[in-house]
């Protein structure tokens, strides 16, 4: 009986040895999975959820609505919908632990076409700058790194009296772009 027991315990330390040695590798099997997760592979997996996005104009809050290769939509509650460039989310709260390496954005296009369709909708809009700046008015045209706002009142039309000039704001200095109206 003693070379029984003895093999016994043997064979438990065993197993219990290759089931610690299994539970360490799946848990660095799951911190290199992660480290290769970046945060707007979260923001993917969050399409319909509600958030919290800072930027440097402030704070974008609503529901993910849509979203680019380098940009997201959020529908504010009362506002209407802010498209945020990537490059100006300062940080974002709400999103769940959730993320899918392998999941893809809604649209592969990226800022300048999405901008580009605003600019052909003509509906009025307000441009907010990373440096705080607010320019209202419709956009006129998209570059290849910059958007053009004909300066007017919301409720007007950009003709005539109603213009008050033009303002040139390179992507890069985008924060919000909000749909008025």
């Amino acid at each position: 009986m003693r070379w029984d027991d003895l093999f016994d315990d043997l064979e438990a330390q065993l197993a219990a040895a290759e089931r610690d040695e299994a539970l360490a590798q799946v848990a660095e099997r799951t911190r290199a999975e992660r480290a290769q997760v970046g945060w707007f592979d979260r923001v993917a997996a969050a399409v319909g959820e509600s958030v919290d996005c800072m930027t440097p104009a402030g704070p974008v809050q609503g529901r993910i609505a849509d979203l680019g290769k380098d940009w997201l939509v959020i529908e504010e509650s009362g506002r209407g919908s802010a498209i945020v460039p990537a490059s100006a989310v300062v940080s974002i709260g709400g999103l769940g632990r959730r993320s899918d390496k392998a999941t893809t954005p809604a649209r592969r296009f990226g800022l300048g076409v999405a901008l580009r369709a605003v600019s052909r909708d003509r509906s009025p809009v307000a441009v907010h700058d990373i440096a705080g700046g607010l320019w209202v008015g419709t956009i006129d045209f998209v570059g290849s790194d910059h958007l053009e706002v004909v300066l007017h009142p919301a409720d007007a039309l950009p003709r005539g009296a109603a213009v008050s000039g033009r303002r040139v704001v390179p992507w890069s200095s985008i924060a919000i772009v909000r749909r008025i109206g």
